[in-house]
């Protein structure tokens, strides 16, 4: 598809079109200044007529007139992209500001707009850096969008509040190719008194289709990003976080989508936030059925002093939209993600295969303990090694040690750079875990630096994993934490670090602060982190970054913005991983999700899983091995060579491809999932099968593959993976000459020294006939054994490697 030319268009200085690759959004000034919400939705010809899509005021329905000459002009009936405060609209304003006087009314109209070739970047949307909370923050903005490329232009809309000496810039960054718009806000004091900023969202808009349902992302700890739909009735529907992190309590993307609406039909509207602080998300579904949608910082506890001449920047929030479905919203934000926000080093470059100690060592290890689970790592085909918690200070638990980098000689007797050569010597990356923003009252940094932990003067501390935050808002914490941290890379060489935060914040106050901007200290904290990040990994940008928060705590677009992927979850059960990382495809791609292997039964669930279907799901996403090495027998050493030998042939498609989540046929059974990852080039595809539990007497299990040419010829095969003679239980006995226990020790030395092969279909197809769908082998249903039977069970699954054939040639 050619570039999309001159993306934004404005007409008359009054009617504004922004254009993507599939998709327009236009709105207009009013008569009265304001700005009107006309559409977003399929794309447009230029010359549409807008007062086509205007949502029609012929009728005075509105509580208050904003002028006594038009009383059909009410703001409450009109769909906005911004809105003021006390004039009349009564629905949830986006920005409330206390002024000098104490009023909260605010009125902002259209000056003018401009348009910037690309993304912004150069010509920052507040004309300087985000304010922060440092000397060295003029070098530091909030993470945003960012593009290289000719189909990217910035639209920014100027409005002015005169009676209340503020100014107010609205940025719309369109990213053509991925179907995209970024939309930010800032905000000016230009009179000679502070006032201070309550609340303000980083986008509004007023969608006129109130037949809507939203889609979010819910959980804890062990159990995120579970999707959730709610109907949108009257009144407001809000979600957010107060944590001082995103938090897995509630995501911040959200997505509207027809209620009919399915993977690949339907209409769709798709919103997230590049921020990883305090965030609050809302619909509100008015009296005549406008949808107001507004994101950003939640104003719990925010409170900004906008001193006069300063200005206030809000993170950037995207927004995206289709008729082709949920699943297409889906990759839009994927490519935005993999094209417009990792950093440029790890766009489209292979993430490695990694094996992390901590399920096999908790902090009970030794260098030579390590050395042992690294030489095995290296023969199974792994290529880095990961060292978890535990290396440095007193740290034998979580209760002391947090904050120190001394590297724990007791362990380490020759020090950890040379452990690392040891590590490289074997053929090895080496990567780290460190947990910066952290620190134990039992730890050397805190007998030192006691004021480095946030705290409230007069109030106990309170713990949280036996930890306090460290005040990232103070210059020299992060002075602190960037020699540190960067230190310990350059000794090491390091190429990955995972990077932990395992508590929210509590007693939120900083002496960096004063009394009255004390309510600025959540997001000033959010920016010392950013700040803290960019020094660290900006002059390293070969190290890959992990974020990690208790699991999936902060799994954000903002971290993403430094960190290419995140630890999606602690827990590594498959069967809970096809819900976590199921919901976080609805916003964020699989190379953005760290997924291990680990041992079964899982330390989260205690469920029992085949290898196979670990294996099969942490696929979908960046693969690692989490488990004791020197507890696996022959067998399962081969699997895993064979696993991770099949994952590095298709690594590029497995991480980078498009993805389809199956919602038709077999995965709309209750106990199937079904996910597709197309390469970029369609050159082949990787389907994933997935069963939850069994049921008896299974019925037709008919196979849909999304995403495929329709008149290319492919050629679907089973990826061979292993059956274990012992998954047969009791029912040999039927089958063999001798009675054996199946639990005896018996059974357990064939497994170890012997395994089938599961059942392999292999078909030829169009792509129009896989999406249509093939019908499956039959499944075990009690009775009978060949070796075409597909031997699932509960929690079996198989991969299915779709390769497109060499179209014929023609004889001359």
């Amino acid at each position: 598809m050619k570039p999309i030319v001159n993306p934004v268009n404005i007409r008359d200085q009054r009617l504004f079109q922004l254009t993507t690759a599939h998709s327009s959004y236009w709105f207009r000034v009013t008569e009265h200044g304001h700005l009107e919400h006309l559409h977003h939705g399929v794309r447009l010809p230029l010359d549409q007529d807008p007062n086509a899509l205007a949502v029609k005021r012929t009728s005075p329905i509105g509580p208050i007139s904003y002028d006594e000459s038009d009383p059909l002009y009410s703001l409450d009936q009109l769909p906005l992209e911004w809105s003021g405060a006390g004039v009349g609209d009564y629905r949830q304003p986006p920005l409330q500001i206390r002024l000098p006087n104490g009023s909260r009314v605010s009125d902002f109209t259209f000056v003018g707009a401009s348009v910037i070739d690309g993304d912004g970047r150069k010509s920052g949307i507040d004309g300087d850096a985000e304010p922060g909370p440092g000397p060295e923050d003029d070098s530091v903005t909030l993470p945003r969008g960012f593009s290289d490329g000719d189909d990217c232009q910035t639209l920014r809309i100027e409005l002015v509040d005169a009676a209340a000496q503020l100014s107010l810039t609205l940025e719309y960054v369109v990213f053509a190719d991925c179907d995209v718009i970024a939309r930010q806000v800032c905000l000016r004091n230009n009179g000679p008194e502070t006032c201070f900023i309550e609340s303000c969202a980083s986008m509004m808009v007023d969608l006129p289709q109130a037949n809507l349902e939203m889609i979010s992302l819910h959980g804890a700890w062990i159990k995120e990003a579970h999707a959730q739909t709610n109907p949108l009735t009257y009144g407001i529907v809000s979600h957010g976080s107060t944590l001082g992190w995103s938090s897995a309590r509630n995501n911040p993307g959200l997505l509207l989508v027809d209620p009919a609406a399915t993977e690949t039909t339907g209409r769709a509207f798709g919103y997230n936030l590049i921020y990883s602080g305090n965030h609050l998300e809302s619909v509100e579904r008015s009296t005549h059925d406008l949808l107001r949608i507004s994101l950003g910082i939640n104003p719990e506890g925010f409170n900004w002093a906008l001193s006069p001449g300063s200005q206030f920047t809000t993170p950037q929030a995207i927004m995206t939209c289709s008729n082709q479905g949920i699943g297409a919203v889906s990759r839009q934000f994927h490519d935005f993600v993999n094209h417009h926000l990792v950093p440029r080093h790890w766009q489209e470059r292979p993430r490695p295969i990694v094996y992390n100690n901590w399920e096999a060592t908790f902090f009970d290890f030794t260098a030579g303990k390590l050395m042992k689970l690294a030489r095995q790592a290296k023969d199974l085909g792994v290529e880095t090694f990961v060292l978890d918690d535990g290396w440095f200070g007193e740290r034998r638990n979580d209760s002391a040690g947090l904050g120190d980098y001394t590297v724990n000689r007791h362990k380490f007797p020759r020090g950890l750079p040379a452990f690392a050569d040891q590590i490289r010597g074997l053929g090895l990356d080496f990567g780290l875990w460190v947990e910066p923003e952290m620190v134990n009252p039992d730890s050397d940094l805190f007998r030192a630096h006691p004021d480095w932990a946030i705290s409230t003067p007069g109030r106990e501390q309170r713990l949280g994993r036996h930890q306090l935050v460290l005040d990232l808002t103070s210059p020299e914490v992060r002075d602190y934490i960037v020699e540190q941290v960067g230190g310990i890379i350059d000794a090491t060489g390091a190429t990955y670090i995972k990077w932990d935060c395992n508590r929210p914040i509590s007693d939120a106050y900083s002496p960096t602060l004063t009394a009255s901007t004390q309510g600025e200290f959540n997001h000033r904290q959010i920016i010392g982190l950013y700040q803290v990040l960019d020094r660290i990994f900006g002059p390293r940008p070969q190290v890959l970054l992990e974020s990690c928060a208790s699991g999936g705590n902060r799994f954000d677009l903002g971290m993403l913005a430094f960190s290419p992927q995140v630890w999606s979850s602690d827990d590594t059960d498959p069967i809970e991983r096809l819900a976590i990382q199921g919901g976080l495809s609805l916003f964020y791609p699989p190379s953005s999700m760290g997924a291990h292997v680990s041992q079964s039964p899982h330390q989260q669930t205690l469920r029992s899983t085949p290898l196979t279907t670990r294996f099969n799901v942490a696929a979908f996403g960046d693969l690692g091995y989490e488990f004791n090495l020197n507890e696996l027998t022959a067998m399962e050493r081969l699997e895993i060579k064979e696993q991770i030998e099949f994952y590095k042939q298709h690594r590029m498609t497995l991480q980078f491809g498009r993805h389809y989540r199956g919602d038709r046929d077999l995965a709309s059974k209750d106990n199937k999932v079904v996910w597709t990852m197309v390469a970029s080039d369609g050159h082949e595809a990787i389907t994933g099968l997935f069963q939850t539990e069994a049921h008896a007497s299974e019925g037709l299990d008919r196979l849909s593959v999304d995403g495929l040419e329709a008149d290319a010829a492919y050629r679907l095969e089973t990826r061979p993976q292993s059956l274990f003679v012992g998954r047969f239980g009791g029912l040999l006995k039927h089958v063999l000459p001798v009675e054996l226990n199946p639990n005896g020790r018996a059974i357990r030395l064939i497994d170890q020294h012997y395994r089938l092969t599961d059942a392999v279909e292999q078909y030829q197809a169009t792509g129009g006939l896989l999406a249509d769908g093939l019908n499956l082998n039959n499944q075990f249903i009690g009775a009978g054994y060949n070796a075409q039977l597909r031997m699932l069970g509960d929690f079996g699954s198989n991969l299915y490697l779709i390769s497109r054939l060499a179209p014929p040639t023609v004889a001359e």
